[in-house]
Formats: structure tokens, C-alpha cells, sequence
């Protein structure tokens, strides 16, 4: 699954901060590395779930649902978004970046054998705050598993 001349990363979002994940494989995106990011739903937002979901129903709100803007409910949209939101999307380089990014709910079969790297500056256990994952706040916000 790797392209000639240029170098892919395998990260595991498993107990990983999303914001501080995010902004580390923007940074490697922009350089010309290719990301894939798999156990997207296992990634960690901080703070306390109730009052996180109270927030994402008023923002939901927002918009029509062909006009937009889209709100995603899956937890690999949601940190694909979240990853756009950290690149220069409107310019050529941040959307050849964001082209170079692919999130995978659980481990893809022909990953398997690849080695992950996690980034110690967005380990959750750093944290002394509540928290709570990725997928659990995709459920509260209306995703289904089976979709």
C-alpha cells in the first residue's frame, strides 16, 4: 500500500489526544508524508462527555442538509475533518496534503503486518482530566456501528 518515492506512517489512534494526534500528522502531511490512521474511533477527546454532546447538538443545528455545511458522525470523518481543519485546505499544497491522509475505522486486514507509531506528546495518559473516546462521542452525536 505504499507509493513510490514517498514515505507512509502507520499510526495507531489508540489512547491518542485527537487535537494533539491531529496537528502532529498535519505537520508530517504538509512535509509529503503519507498517513494512515487506523482504531479511529479509539482515539480520546478530554473533557466531560455530557457537556462535550451538549455542545455538538447546538452546533448540529447549524446548516440544511444539502446546502451544508456537512456535520460527520462517524469517528473517521471526524478526525478526517479534524486534520483538515489544521492544514491550509483552500490552497493547492493543503489539498494535495489532505489527499495524502486515510483513516480506517479498527485494523484493516493488509495492515496488519505494518509496524504503527504513536506520538508520545498526544498519549492520553497525560491527561488529569475526565475523558472520553472518539466512538463513544460519535454514538452520542447519532452514528450507528452498522453504517
Amino acid at each position: 500500500m505504499q507509493t513510490v518515492g514517498r514515505p507512509t506512517v502507520v499510526v495507531d489512534a489508540n489512547g491518542l489526544i485527537l487535537g494533539r494526534m491531529c496537528s502532529v500528522i498535519a505537520k508530517k502531511l504538509l512535509t509529503g508524508e503519507e498517513v494512515i490512521v487506523v482504531n479511529a474511533e479509539k482515539a480520546v477527546l478530554s473533557g466531560r462527555r455530557k457537556s462535550k454532546l451538549l455542545e455538538a447538538h447546538v452546533f448540529l443545528e447549524v446548516g440544511k442538509p444539502v446546502t451544508g455545511p456537512f456535520h460527520y458522525r462517524r469517528p473517521d470523518r471526524i478526525l478526517r475533518r479534524t486534520v483538515r481543519g489544521m492544514l491550509p485546505f483552500k490552497k493547492p499544497k493543503g489539498k494535495q496534503a489532505y489527499k495524502r491522509l486515510k483513516v480506517f475505522l479498527g485494523l484493516p486486514d493488509d495492515l496488519k503486518d505494518q509496524k504503527t507509531v504513536t506520538f508520545e506528546e498526544a498519549q492520553a495518559n497525560r491527561l488529569t482530566c475526565p475523558f472520553f473516546t472518539l466512538g463513544e462521542y460519535a454514538k452520542g452525536i447519532g452514528w450507528n456501528e452498522g453504517e
